[in-house]
């Protein structure tokens, strides 16, 4: 057991508390990891203002990279030293589906993510949670061995950590969710992190129209630098918009923001037999209302997508590829490098359309990108 540094929520609607808590020894199966880099995802934010219900005091925090630091008697193929980032739907190999390719709904999550004893705890012993089994707002953090994926040496953790959920969530819903064929139309409601994602995911699936759709002016400008051949404020008449610009509508639309309103607005672009993906996670308790007509008559899908429908791990290596080879823009991404004293101020900014993702160093990071 180690005393490390970390964010920890202990009430809703309150900020971060930065903190000592006890970080235990991993298991036969897990590994240590000494966290250098964290992405701030609106994913967090769920669970720091209530919208989606969390234990507390719990660690947030899920889009990470770092160092491992020590490895379980049976983990063989990491070793201290290797540099790693996170797949937050460990496959147990076995399940039904696991073998049919879809590990974000392996059965067996509750059973494999079991430990004998809290992974954090406060220094009075009062267990701590961790947000998808991961906890990434410490400095250092645990991790079953299958969700740590080795980074190849020229990513560095500052983009890396995009990769383990941004990046994953959002070209994955493209490849592996809606399968979104060659020369098809696309539009993106909400063009933060995730809907940016998206978006380079139907450039490189080679989409003959890209519309961004947003309520801000500068994530539509931003759009278009990923990849967007159109943008749209989403404050006016967005499906009389797409109807004028394509006819009769998109093949596929994705909503990247998760509200009903939304939703119900990305079933309604996409033309007949078209398919409306859902990525964004929505408050507890929400519900989409939708015509039935449009599955009857219409012939449309309505579909979710949940950590890029497939399998983290290979999907990860995949894209560090394009990464290394300049088709996946992570460096464009990165609007601000803050140290991990200024997360609470760097979920603030989070509000201003200017900013695509802040990543936060921790005081491992040996990299220098730290910006004041």
């Amino acid at each position: 057991m180690i005393t490390t540094r970390a964010a920890v929520l202990t009430e809703v609607g309150r900020p971060l508390l930065l903190t000592d808590i006890h970080v235990d020894d991993p298991e036969p199966h897990e590994v240590r990891v000494a966290v250098t880099h964290v992405g701030l995802c609106h994913s967090d934010l769920h669970y720091m203002t209530g919208t989606v219900e969390s234990e507390i005091p719990v660690v947030v925090g899920h889009e990470v990279a770092g160092v491992v630091e020590s490895v379980g008697s049976a983990v063989t193929d990491l070793k201290p030293g290797d540099r790693v980032t996170s797949a937050l739907t460990p496959s147990c190999g076995q399940c039904a589906n696991c073998n049919a390719g879809r590990s974000t709904q392996c059965q067996r999550q509750t059973e494999i993510r079991r430990r004998p004893r809290p992974a954090y705890s406060l220094p009075d012993g009062t267990p701590v949670a961790r947000l998808g089994d991961v906890g990434a707002f410490s400095e250092h953090i645990l991790l079953r061995a299958n969700a740590a994926v080795k980074l190849p040496d020229d990513v560095p953790t500052r983009v890396g950590c995009l990769l383990s959920c941004c990046i994953v969530t959002g070209v994955g819903a493209v490849f592996r969710g809606a399968q979104v064929r060659p020369g098809s139309t696309v539009a993106v409601i909400g063009c933060g992190g995730v809907g940016s994602a998206i978006i380079q995911g139907a450039r490189l699936a080679g989409a003959s129209a890209i519309v961004g759709i947003d309520l801000d002016d500068a994530r539509l400008k931003a759009a278009h630098e990923y990849g967007a051949t159109h943008t749209i404020n989403g404050a006016g008449d967005v499906r009389a918009e797409i109807t004028e610009l394509l006819g009769d509508g998109v093949d596929y639309a994705f909503e990247a923001v998760g509200s009903a309103r939304t939703a119900a607005t990305a079933l309604a672009i996409v033309r007949a037999t078209g398919t409306a993906c859902l990525v964004g996670i929505a408050p507890d308790g929400t519900d989409v209302p939708v015509p039935a007509s449009d599955f009857f008559f219409s012939e449309k899908r309505l579909i979710g997508s949940y950590m890029g429908s497939g399998q983290a791990r290979e999907d990860i290596g995949q894209f560090a590829r394009l990464y290394q080879r300049g088709r996946l823009l992570l460096d464009e991404m990165v609007t601000d490098v803050i140290p991990f004293e200024a997360i609470n101020e760097g979920f603030e900014a989070m509000k201003s359309g200017d900013v695509t993702r802040i990543v936060v160093a921790m005081p491992t990071s040996s990299e220098t990108e730290v910006t004041q």
